[in-house]
């Protein structure tokens, strides 16, 4: 008769604990030794980035101001940055990556532009455009790799709502009566491109910012809305939510005001019911900050223009973790766990 070892089974919420403890020992030990975690990469531009997409852990897009998008093939090892042709004074704030071949990038401001590469970047083609002088494209997310959703500031009155089913090839126009109609003053912030989030098979949510500033909630792809109140500092047109971000039931929004972003008042809120309630953080964020992602379990990060902070307990405390300044948007691969981070004058860097 053969004796085997017994095999302990650890439960999920303890292995979780552990995982966390080690992450803070990590981070700690990194700041005595007087390293920063975020490793830099020069990427030789003075392009400002708010677009990011991760889509592994070793493919990575970004995009942003003059023109210019980038890529690497290699973690973020190695770049690769080019200006797309007769666009050098467009701002790419919006980008989807679908892999090392396929990606959008759509510009902020009037014409809005939508285009789609199938080589690399390489080469582009353009597969939306609209001239109405209000056109603004904020942000995009897919449900799957075939279906996504653009969205931009309001035309008269109401957002604009893109949707694609095939990855992006063509985009068609939501019908006015299905995009919701936002108050005066009320429109969206392109800071990171993650005031959009998809979920599910057909859940999205867009927050608002300026005067009003809230989220648009859809459990149909869009063909109808409702909004879901948040008490975020709003009342001014710098002021409201520039992004949001969703992990099962939690909900975490960030922003607050970027012509007072040293203001701790608030500037980010969490909910733990899927919005129907919302608490201001323990220790919360360091001033305002444009993007928020979360990483795994109970792990969360959060970045803007004088910070980027983790939280270790789904947003009610936030530790500063960089004293690298100037990121605008933070994001962790889709298929990975690799976390990327870009900003302005050229900024682009990964967690290590």
């Amino acid at each position: 008769m053969t004796h085997q070892k017994s095999k302990t089974n650890v439960p999920s919420f303890v292995k979780m604990v552990y995982w966390n403890v080690w992450v803070l020992m990590l981070f700690r030990s990194v700041s005595l030794f007087g390293q920063d975690p975020i490793q830099i990469h020069n990427s030789g531009t003075l392009a400002s980035f708010r677009g990011l997409s991760v889509v592994d852990d070793s493919v990575a897009w970004v995009s942003g101001s003059l023109g210019t998008v980038g890529r690497t093939v290699s973690g973020g090892r190695k770049w690769q940055f080019s200006i797309v042709p007769g666009m050098e004074k467009a701002d790419f704030r919006t980008l989807y990556a679908f892999d090392s071949l396929h990606a959008i990038i759509g510009n902020a401001g009037s014409p809005a532009v939508l285009l789609h590469t199938e080589d690399g970047g390489k080469s582009w083609k353009e597969v939306y455009r609209n001239i109405h002088p209000d056109a603004f494209l904020d942000g995009v997310d897919f449900w799957d790799d075939n279906r996504g959703m653009v969205y931009g500031d309001p035309i008269n009155g109401r957002l604009l709502i893109l949707k694609t089913t095939d990855a992006g090839r063509h985009w068609m126009e939501l019908p006015e009566a299905e995009r919701p109609r936002l108050d005066s003053g009320e429109a969206s912030f392109a800071a990171s491109g993650t005031n959009i989030r998809t979920w599910g098979k057909s859940n999205v949510l867009i927050a608002t910012g300026g005067r009003i500033s809230r989220l648009w909630f859809s459990e149909n792809e869009g063909q109808s809305w409702r909004t879901v109140p948040v008490p975020m500092l709003q009342g001014k047109a710098s002021q409201g939510i520039f992004s949001v971000a969703i992990h099962h039931k939690t909900w975490i929004v960030v922003g607050g005001d970027y012509l007072a972003d040293s203001v701790r008042k608030q500037h980010v809120y969490v909910s733990q019911n899927e919005g129907r309630s919302w608490v201001f953080p323990k220790e919360p964020t360091q001033g305002y900050r444009e993007s928020v992602e979360w990483v795994k379990g109970a792990v969360w990060f959060s970045t803007g223009p004088t910070g980027t902070e983790l939280s270790l307990d789904a947003g009610d405390t936030w530790q500063p973790i960089s004293k690298t300044r100037g990121f605008h948007v933070l994001r962790k691969a889709r298929n990975g766990n690799a976390v990327f981070l870009a900003g302005g004058k050229g900024l682009v860097g990964r967690m290590e």
